[in-house]
């Protein structure tokens, strides 16, 4: 079984190119909050290739976007989270019927585990501030964009389906 066939390797590196674009180019940046579309290309990916594809392009638009982009040192945890975030999308979006109720458990998952668990962990750790000094405006920024994610992803993975072929 091939894990990484052309089709699959080509189409990582175009949506490594458009998950560093919308998370470093075209997104707000604060230095604890970050307004993006990033995970879209993410989630589009895992849903066309699965878990473990969606996970390696993760990690690899991550490293390769704090690379070219932050002019700070790198930090794993991050990296940590975009493979996790590249899993669930997978795990719950390849191969199976889009239900809303589908999309919305991996979108919640997400938010509550990686984005207020996680990135609140590693940004205390990088700015060595108590975890709460970054949890409520994080859980804010979240609350408000997560019914929009979920929407933007609906919206534009409903056509793409249709457009692309299966790759089950």
């Amino acid at each position: 079984m091939r894990h990484f066939d052309v089709k699959a390797l080509v189409f990582a590196g175009v949506f490594i190119a458009l998950t560093i674009l919308l998370t470093y180019v075209f997104s707000i940046q604060t230095p604890f909050v970050r307004i993006s579309f990033g995970f879209l290309p993410i989630a589009v990916y895992a849903t066309m290739f699965g878990p473990f594809r969606a996970a390696l392009m993760a990690a690899a638009a991550d490293i390769l976007g704090t690379v070219i982009f932050m002019s700070g040192a790198y930090f794993p945890g991050f990296t940590l989270s975009a493979l996790l975030s590249g899993l669930i999308y997978g795990y719950f979006l390849h191969g199976h019927e889009l239900t809303w109720q589908r999309i919305i458990i991996p979108f919640g998952l997400i938010f509550l585990t990686i984005d207020l668990g996680l990135n609140t962990l590693w940004l205390s750790l990088l700015y060595h501030k108590a975890v709460w000094a970054f949890f409520l405006s994080r859980f804010l920024k979240g609350a408000l964009c997560l019914p929009i994610n979920i929407a933007l992803f609906g919206m534009v993975w409903r056509p793409l389906a249709c457009l692309l072929p299966r790759f089950h």
